[in-house]
């Protein structure tokens, strides 16, 4: 008995460290033989997940323990992809679907497993592999390219976004990506989803000079610009309404950080008696018509 402690509180430390599974390389790297295998697997100790890999404890495993898991399965190298990655990526939401994504690389031997979708590119690079709370996985670049090919437009449109607020959208790495992947289906679709995207750096001054062209254009008021309130400076003010407008560029309004500034900003001015709007680049640039209406909504008598 005395021999069985070490192991297992190692087998028990593996498990913590990796959302409850372990594989039998590991258990065998601890000092477990074939009969010790099998030997815990009868007490209930262990519980078969895929070939060579063991839920510790109990069967019921997260949902990261299920990645890890299928990624353990099929061998060194393996990455989990496609909308798996990018849930974990947390640039979509998870997947109903039971069956998990891996990618391998094209000469990995791994036979397809069950409860597993098993990919082989031609080419797997350095720059295509990560790592993201401890399981590996595609990197952002190639999980998007991956996620282009299975998810419909809006969705990708989504992705991207969420990239973006999160910080893990690097277009030089996505060009880089796709310049070594120019054939594949998902590299078109994820380009032209990429330039829909984004259309240049756009400065503050831009948007200012876009959206009074924009209210001249439609007989709205001029407001007044950068004006303050109390201590803060707003892009917009109409001070007889008592309306703000905020416009919002990626760059600057994109991060976490961001959205619970502005959101703290926002209420301060409702509590100061305002009314905030906020417009996005994209809805001063493509949909004008949309944010005049909007405007002479919250600008008219009867809205106060």
């Amino acid at each position: 008995m005395d021999v069985e402690v070490a192991p297992d509180r190692q087998i028990a430390l593996l498990a913590y460290e990796q959302y409850g599974v372990v594989s039998r390389e590991q258990l065998v790297a601890v000092g477990l033989g074939r009969g010790a295998i099998e030997h815990r697997l009868r007490e209930g100790r262990l519980h078969h997940v895929h070939r060579g890999v063991y839920a510790v404890g109990h069967a019921r495993l997260p949902r990261e323990g299920r990645w890890l898991a299928a990624t353990l399965a099929c061998g060194h190298g393996a990455l989990l992809s496609h909308r798996d990655a990018a849930a974990l990526w947390e640039l979509r939401s998870p997947p109903a679907a039971a069956r998990v994504h891996v990618t391998l690389p094209s000469r990995a031997g791994r036979k397809p497993r069950v409860g597993i979708v098993v990919h082989r590119p031609v080419t797997i690079g350095q720059a295509d592999r990560a790592r993201h709370r401890g399981i590996p996985l595609t990197a952002v670049p190639l999980t998007l390219i991956d996620h282009a090919e299975i998810a419909p437009q809006a969705a990708l449109a989504r992705a991207i976004e969420q990239a973006d607020v999160l910080d893990l959208l690097d277009l030089h790495a996505v060009d880089e990506v796709l310049s070594r992947h120019p054939r594949r289906r998902g590299s078109r679709l994820l380009r032209a989803a990429i330039e829909a995207y984004r259309p240049g750096v756009v400065t503050r001054s831009d948007l200012e000079t876009m959206m009074l062209a924009l209210c001249e254009a439609n007989a709205i008021a001029r407001p007044r610009v950068n004006a303050r309130i109390e201590s803060l400076e707003v892009d917009f003010l109409w001070p007889a309404e008592r309306v703000v407008a905020e416009t919002d560029g990626h760059r600057h309004h994109g991060t976490r950080a961001a959205f619970e500034r502005d959101r703290a900003r926002d209420a301060r001015l409702t509590v100061a008696g305002y009314r905030v709007v906020r417009f996005t680049y994209g809805q001063v640039v493509r949909e004008p018509a949309g944010v005049a209406r909007i405007l002479r909504a919250l600008l008219s008598p009867a809205s106060r």
